[in-house]
């Protein structure tokens, strides 16, 4: 398809009428309709030729500018693939000219739709001698335009991929920086200047430096990712990409926080045991999914575990002396008019639920690149900024956690050079759940916390709708394409930079209602 002017080649262009109808056609200056019916009789004459090596689609408003009519047989000349064509015989462009190439895919990875790739010179196609090479050169040239032609085509793709990633970073730099500056007015204390910038930045870049040693250092280690064959194909392409990068991300975010802190916060101590607790959970299913082909811990126990830590935890807390709301215990903060509820024994069963719910929430975010990184990074400044009032020091976790996850995201964007893997979305979700339970700040956290709960909805009302449908019909039938909820945007054709832009988008919207929610409960 790149190199036409080997395939227009087998036509006579040493004709002299036909070489001067095409000067002609090209300069637009084809206005004597003689000579118009003699060069259109000569293509005519060698159509069949034309159209089996030159795949072209001649439009009308293309044949109209160029100062006539072409007849309507000549207005569809059509190859066998027409994902390929070009727009008017102006693409021809003359030998020191560009050209542009229309090219689009209905499979693989690449197939997000039509991309103009240009330019592309005389140059980079066949010269007459290459014209003259046997079948197996040709091909090896042809193989060698399209690879350069794939190359552009993903690097252009690469930058929707940073500029999310410049979005988030650019909102999270924002809103930490205002609410630094109002911290006094919301705390009624003194803190210190840049108190949340100072560990979200540490974290993003002390995350971002590691990340170029560590990308390598997993690929030689062969922790390569196991891409499910449910899932849709055009994620066959990630296959081979380095996964648990929650080893690196998340011990920098957790020793960040507690070097800040001076290791003298308990609650902070009791996040951190929660957050590693979770990580060493999701390390293991990612150990025993890479030596069993995607087949790891059984959903039962996953939970059973998940569960126990966080019946621990909330058993933990209450034996301890840490800061809660107006010195109450198992009470959970609420707007007016609702005020503040105490839970009592409930308050375990909350924090479990909360424990759960999170770490698969996350877990089941993390299909797309950059998707539950980002998300996640917005999440944990939401909670920052609610724990406030209750503990400082837990906010500064929470940015800390942040800036992990935004550092995290230079490697995660798409395209992925790695994988966060259980290891990481396990260990994002009870870091989330710890900061909730340590103040009782369950309603921001949910709130925050928005595209977690779609996506475990979207998998919860997939699988009731197709029982149900299958109890009663004999026939299960599926609410959606394919869930979670990502996946069924990418297979309504929406591509996947514009899914995780999306979410950023609401997750924004639902991190500046969660922090005023948390603001205003206290």
């Amino acid at each position: 398809m790149v190199v036409m002017r080997s395939c227009v080649s087998n036509l006579d262009w040493n004709c002299d009428l036909y070489g001067h109808g095409v000067s002609q056609f090209r300069k637009g200056s084809l206005k004597n309709l003689k000579f118009q019916r003699v060069f259109f009789n000569f293509y005519n004459h060698h159509r069949l030729r034309f159209s089996s090596h030159f795949p072209l689609k001649i439009c009308r408003w293309s044949s109209r500018r160029c100062g006539f009519f072409l007849p309507p047989r000549l207005l569809q000349v059509r190859a066998m693939d027409e994902d390929l064509g070009v727009s008017s015989f102006h693409d021809w462009g003359d030998n020191n000219g560009a050209i542009e190439y229309r090219f689009s895919s209905s499979e693989g990875e690449d197939s997000d739709g039509d991309i103009i790739l240009q330019p592309i010179t005389d140059v980079d196609l066949p010269t007459p001698k290459e014209q003259l090479y046997p079948s197996d050169d040709s091909v090896t040239t042809a193989t060698h335009r399209l690879s350069v032609l794939g190359t552009a085509y993903k690097r252009k793709k690469t930058k929707y991929g940073i500029l999310n990633n410049i979005g988030l970073i650019m909102f999270s730099t924002v809103l930490l920086s205002l609410v630094d500056c109002c911290a006094w007015k919301i705390v009624r204390l003194p803190l210190a200047p840049l108190y949340l910038m100072r560990p979200f930045l540490i974290s993003a870049v002390a995350v971002s430096c590691v990340g170029y040693v560590c990308v390598p250092l997993f690929c030689s280690l062969n922790l390569h990712s196991v891409i499910r064959k449910e899932g849709p194909a055009r994620h066959s392409s990630k296959k081979g990409t380095p996964t648990m990068g929650g080893l690196y991300f998340i011990p920098i975010g957790v020793i960040v926080a507690e070097v800040i802190v001076g290791f003298s916060s308990l609650e902070v101590l009791g996040a951190s045991a929660a957050t590693l607790t979770f990580a060493a959970i999701g390390l293991l299913d990612d150990l025993i999914s890479m030596r069993n082909n995607n087949v790891g811990l059984s959903a039962r126990f996953q939970i059973v575990l998940e569960v126990a830590a966080g019946t621990f935890f909330s058993f933990w807390l209450y034996a301890l002396d840490i800061s809660s709301p107006y010195s109450m215990k198992t009470v959970v903060p609420l707007p007016a008019p609702l005020g503040l509820i105490c839970l009592g024994r409930l308050y375990p069963f909350l924090t479990s639920f909360c424990f759960v719910s999170m770490a698969n929430g996350i877990n089941l975010t993390d299909g797309l690149d950059g998707l539950a990184g980002g998300t996640a990074t917005l999440a944990f400044i939401a909670m920052s900024i609610a724990v406030l009032p209750i503990c400082s020091e837990l906010s500064i976790f929470g940015a800390s956690m942040a800036g992990a996850c935004a550092g995290f995201l230079l490697h995660n964007r798409y395209k992925a050079s790695i994988f966060m893997g259980d290891t990481g979305a396990l260990a994002l979700g009870g870091a989330l759940a710890s900061m909730a339970a340590c103040t009782g700040m369950f309603f921001p956290l949910f709130i925050s916390s928005g595209v977690f709960v779609l996506e475990a909805l979207s998998v919860i009302l997939q699988v009731s709708f197709f029982k149900t449908t299958k109890y009663f019909r004999g026939t299960g039938h599926s609410l959606f394409r394919m869930a979670p909820l990502h996946h069924h945007l990418e297979l309504c054709g929406v591509k996947e930079p514009v899914i995780v832009a999306a979410a950023y988008a609401f997750s924004c919207i639902l991190a500046l209602s969660a922090g005023y929610v948390g603001l205003t409960s206290v």
